[in-house]
């Protein structure tokens, strides 16, 4: 392959194509997996908690009431929280590219040997290291990108976007919380239905999440499962309490 083929508008050759390392990485940057995870997984226990606390002691007509109102303040509280979550994280992120750029820009020296001290920490040698320092300060914003990313572990290139993580939350909150009120809306005028569904939604949505930690399906399951029947069980008898001193 000729040489020209292989250097870029600088000069700097680059490998033609990237070597199949045999793995890939799942997102680990908090954005709307986490969102997505944690509005399923809270809908699925807070509602069904909502409705077992409320069935303890009222009516299946008010206990509907009470699953449809938690639905929607749940999902809205969900969706807003991620949202200002992911912006001020963001923001933060911003304010820290700021701090290095004017460190990059009035402090060029500093900054050349805090990265030289930085890749030698790494294991490279003192001229290897000055040279990789060399190449990544030829751009600015490579620079500063390696620079918080060695600094502080975040790159500033990576940031999530705070409209798919509240989307994100909103959807799958509305959607866990609806799974123990289905019953109720189908006719069922029981808590046991509603359970069930909880319960099968909540082994459904832990398994869901095993690929992505690469944990067993059937753990992921049943810890989900323990941990809202903990909720539930709770909220349960904390009806049957209220009920019988009012």
């Amino acid at each position: 392959m000729p040489q020209k083929d292989l250097d870029d508008a600088d000069g700097h050759s680059e490998p033609a194509q990237m070597s199949d390392v045999g793995h890939s990485h799942s997102d680990v940057s908090g954005g709307w997996l986490r969102a997505a995870a944690f509005g399923a997984m809270d809908g699925l226990v807070s509602n069904t908690a909502l409705i077992a606390g409320v069935a303890a002691a009222e009516s299946a007509h008010a206990t509907v009431v009470s699953g449809i109102a938690g639905l929607l303040a749940g999902a809205f509280s969900m969706a807003l929280g991620e949202y200002t979550s992911v912006t001020t994280a963001n923001e933060q992120i911003d304010s820290e590219v700021h701090v290095e750029r004017r460190a990059f820009r009035t402090r060029q020296e500093a900054e050349r040997e805090e990265l030289v001290a930085m890749l030698m920490r790494m294991g490279m040698t003192e001229a290897t290291a000055r040279a990789a320092t060399e190449e990544i300060h030829r751009d600015e914003n490579k620079a500063i990108g390696f620079h918080l990313v060695q600094e502080i572990g975040v790159d500033p290139a990576q940031k999530p976007s705070a409209r798919l993580a509240a989307t994100s939350s909103f959807a799958m909150f509305a959607i866990g919380a609806l799974i123990p009120l289905l019953p109720y809306l189908l006719g069922y005028g029981s808590l046991v239905p509603g359970l069930l569904c909880g319960g099968i939604g909540l082994m459904v949505a832990g398994g869901l999440t095993a690929p992505f930690t690469r944990r067993p399906i059937w753990w992921a399951a049943l810890r989900q499962l323990a941990f809202g029947a903990i909720a539930v069980a709770a909220t349960y008898l904390v009806g049957l309490l209220v009920a019988s001193l009012i």
